[in-house]
């Protein structure tokens, strides 16, 4: 299924603005990432700027790109993998009793209805 409207990326324009001017290039991205949560369903949207929060303050706690890039890579495997992960989530749809112990039969005494 196709969003509404899909913004276009230029990565060579937008790696020319970061070089040139950091600043533009923040206040572009953070118009971008609304712009792209506004297209969101009204229900997701609140989850979205939490993510993106989230994402950002990761970004702000390390100095070096390829660090915050380190600690981003490393949040989204924990978002697949993890305890109540995107997995963990699927398989719970495939068997509802995934993780749980199965539990044997029980035994017990059968009751005659009358007809």
């Amino acid at each position: 299924m196709q969003p509404e409207s899909t913004i276009a990326f230029d990565f060579d324009t937008w790696a020319a603005l970061a070089r040139e001017d950091a600043e533009a290039f923040e206040r572009r991205r953070q118009e971008l990432l609304e712009q792209f949560i506004a297209q969101a369903p009204a229900h997701l949207q609140e989850r979205l700027r939490r993510l993106q929060w989230r994402i950002d303050a990761e970004r702000r706690r390390y100095k070096h790109p390829l660090k915050s890039c380190m600690a981003l890579h490393a949040m989204m495997w924990e978002s697949m993998y993890g305890s109540g992960g995107l997995l963990e989530a699927l398989n719970s749809l495939r068997d509802p009793l995934l993780g749980k112990p199965q539990s044997s039969p029980r035994s017990g005494d059968i009751l005659p209805f009358r007809r």
